[in-house]
């Protein structure tokens, strides 16, 4: 009778350590999977705005403050512009000046906690560039889709689409340098969006399901005139163009994809949005396997469908533009996949650039090498 007590003790205690293994991991895998706007990544930190004058601002001195280029600054009840490091300015030894673009809305006072954002643009393209253009819905799968069309002359479409922690309005940093070359472009906003329809689960599955939004995009694209379309994804929306240019029934149409910084590698992403959410470490395997389960992931088929399902490689010229600072997706799967199929993949390395900010680190740079992949495709 003892021995059986002691079995039946040590089964409810295995079930329950197993439940609270589970729960655990459904909890780290909703906090990997619901990076909306507005929450910070890993390596992110909080800054203090420590002054400002009509041209500059003061921040805590860090490895973020210090990276070159252009950012979104965003607090609370704000949102900045700021650009480059002023090196000799006068500060403090723990603070970094840089220079104070504008302020979008909001007062940055001393003492504001801000962090930096690669969303540079908040509004529309007509109030924020002075780009005219078409508030759109696009029929989706599960109802629809807003995006802002910009009119343009060419027969080739750009359809544009953002990533993780983002919003359509990020793309809006390469729509002046896209509009001055006349294409059509569709901005589009997916499944879980403010505005689009609410995944039936709740969750996001990083590019596996909202795929068939940006294929209801093309479809829209070609309905209205579109002779073929390139396709320029950040971040996830990067991911979301493999997937439509590996299983769209139009993809004869896409004649280009632009991928700055594509999740390839689910599992060092899961891993780091999770970590993001403050998650122990010890949970982390768990909150993997768990989201795999919940998004439906299924181990390499992303990589499979880089491939095209073709021995020969990607069909379409493709520009992926990534460095080797990104924590969240690491870009040794794209180095890979530019090297195994060298004669139409094009990598462009850009480093000190955290995840889907490669324009941010280096605007000119990075629009003087996309101007030259665009060139044949115009």
């Amino acid at each position: 009778m003892q021995l059986r007590t002691k079995a039946v003790v040590a089964a409810t205690t295995m079930l329950s350590v197993g439940a609270a293994a589970v729960a655990a991991g459904r909890y780290a895998s909703g906090a990997a999977l619901k990076p909306g706007p507005g929450r910070p990544f890993p390596h992110d930190p909080r800054l203090t705005v420590h002054a400002t004058e009509a041209d500059r601002i003061t921040l805590t001195r860090s490895l973020a403050s210090l990276r070159p280029g252009t950012y979104g600054l965003a607090g609370t009840g704000c949102h900045a512009v700021v650009g480059p490091v002023v090196e000799d300015a006068p500060h403090p030894p723990d603070s970094v000046v840089r220079r104070l673009e504008r302020v979008t809305y909001g007062t940055l006072a001393p003492g504001t906690r801000v962090r930096f954002t690669p969303q540079v643009h908040i509004g529309n393209p007509r109030d924020t560039l002075g780009i005219d253009h078409a508030d759109v819905d696009v029929p989706g799968e599960l109802g629809q889709l807003p995006a802002w069309f910009i009119p343009g002359d060419r027969t080739a479409w750009m359809i544009t689409v953002h990533g993780l922690g983002t919003t359509r309005e990020h793309p809006m940093v390469l729509m002046p340098f896209l509009h001055k070359r006349r294409f059509p472009l569709l901005d589009i906003a997916y499944r879980g969006d403010v505005g689009a329809p609410r995944p039936e689960d709740g969750i996001g599955h990083l590019g596996e399901t909202e795929w068939r939004d940006l294929d209801a995009a093309i479809r829209y694209a070609v309905h209205y005139g579109a002779e073929s379309v390139i396709l320029y994804g950040w971040s996830i929306g990067a991911t979301m163009a493999l997937h439509a240019a590996a299983a769209s029934a139009l993809r004869d149409r896409i004649s280009g994809l632009v991928l700055d910084s594509p999740v390839l590698d689910w599992q060092a992403t899961l891993r780091a949005l999770a970590s993001a959410r403050r998650i122990p470490s010890a949970l982390l395997p768990l909150a993997v396997r768990a989201a795999e389960g919940r998004a439906g992931l299924h181990g390499d088929r992303l990589m499979e469908q880089a491939a095209m399902a073709d021995l020969d490689g990607p069909k379409v010229p493709t520009l992926i533009i990534h460095g080797p600072d990104d924590t969240i997706a690491p870009w040794g799967a794209s180095r890979e996949l530019a090297e195994r199929h060298s004669e139409l993949v094009t990598l462009h390395p850009v480093r000190n650039a955290p995840h889907a900010a490669m324009w941010n680190a280096d605007p000119e740079g990075y629009e003087d090498m996309l101007g030259r992949f665009l060139m044949p495709l115009m």
